[in-house]
């Protein structure tokens, strides 16, 4: 008996010892007055400065809506620009509070590096890209190509899986930065340039001719990507997790920018959890009980997020595939605020 309540004493200690942990980051992050969030250097679509400095994308998106939910405004972020390299080494060292940076979660990162990824935010697979006038129009007519890549990715990887199970000949030319390896497939060192679709599109955008290059149908591996934190901080990574959710759920929901006054007024039960006009679910967070009616306001849901940084009107023109919510075919599903 002593020694089972002994073990539930050490138990209890720990617990409360996690807590305090736990609240800790979001009492410094209120305390500094902004969200430190790391992105990549530059990738049109997703997070990318103008000439200016500012911001756009849909990952930057992600750490913005971060902002609204804990200060109910959108441009208390600062941002770090990373390499695929580097990120991860910037979260572990605390240098910054969130990681936002298309990347992929695999079980690997998810448990020897002391990350948690608090969801996918966008569903993805690589692909190669290719000049129209090497007339290919598939990946399995790749053999012998040299093919540009950048270290630190998944996109290596998955390479040589796919040209070795199809004893296939290739070889790799890689780069540290996405932009050297942009400009290196620009330039002609290598014949193909491979990394997710999602990428791809964005990348061609930096081509001299982008109307000279296609992507190839043929995906190659399964690329969910999304945000990260730091294990330790559970509240920080239940926020992490419930802003993705945010959301997801207002997009279900039908609440945008633009109708979110009348439906803060809703009856519906759904509507008043996620809205915050009944229970208590912000405070159970540690944030405000309008905290997604402030993710709303100032950076809309999910759907509005993914047209206006990738979707099919945006310089890149993605199709949603199958990042459109499960009730339209796609895989976007968030847990219910209840």
């Amino acid at each position: 008996m002593k020694r089972v309540l002994s073990t539930w004493m050490a138990a209890a200690a720990l617990g409360a010892a996690a807590t305090a942990a736990d609240a800790a980051l979001l009492d410094q992050v209120k305390q500094k007055g902004f969200v430190q969030c790391g992105v990549t250097q530059g990738l049109p679509g997703f997070s990318s400065p103008d000439d200016k400095g500012n911001w756009t994308g849909l990952d930057v998106d992600y750490c913005r809506a971060m902002a609204a939910a804990i200060f109910d405004d959108p441009t208390k972020v600062r941002y770090t620009p990373l390499t695929a390299k580097d990120r991860f080494t910037a979260l572990q060292s605390g240098e910054i509070d969130v990681l936002s940076r298309n990347t992929t979660w695999t079980l690997s990162r998810d448990t020897s590096l002391g990350l948690n990824f608090a969801g996918i935010i966008y569903y993805d697979g690589q692909g190669f890209m290719i000049r129209k006038d090497k007339k290919v129009s598939s990946a399995l007519e790749l053999s012998g190509a040299s093919i540009c890549t950048q270290t630190g990715t998944t996109t290596e990887l998955n390479v040589a899986d796919f040209f070795r199970a199809r004893n296939m000949k290739y070889e790799v030319v890689s780069f540290t930065t996405a932009d050297e390896t942009i400009k290196a497939y620009d330039a002609g060192r290598c014949d193909v340039f491979t990394s997710d679709v999602s990428q791809l599109y964005s990348m061609r955008l930096k081509l001299a001719k982008t109307a000279d290059h296609i992507v190839l149908p043929e995906i190659i591996s399964k690329e969910p990507l999304g945000p990260l934190v730091r294990h330790g901080d559970d509240q920080w990574f239940d926020i992490a997790k419930w802003v993705l959710f945010a959301l997801i759920n207002a997009e279900e929901l039908n609440v945008t920018q633009k109708n979110l006054d009348e439906q803060v007024k809703s009856s519906n039960p759904e509507l008043k959890r996620l809205l915050g006009t009944e229970g208590n679910f912000g405070e159970q967070l540690g944030l405000t009980r309008d905290w997604v009616v402030r993710i709303i306001k100032h950076v809309g849901n999910y759907g509005e997020i993914f047209e206006r940084n990738v979707g099919a009107s945006s310089p890149l023109g993605i199709e949603r595939g199958l990042n459109r919510l499960w009730t339209k075919g796609g895989l976007q599903y968030a847990p219910p605020v209840r």
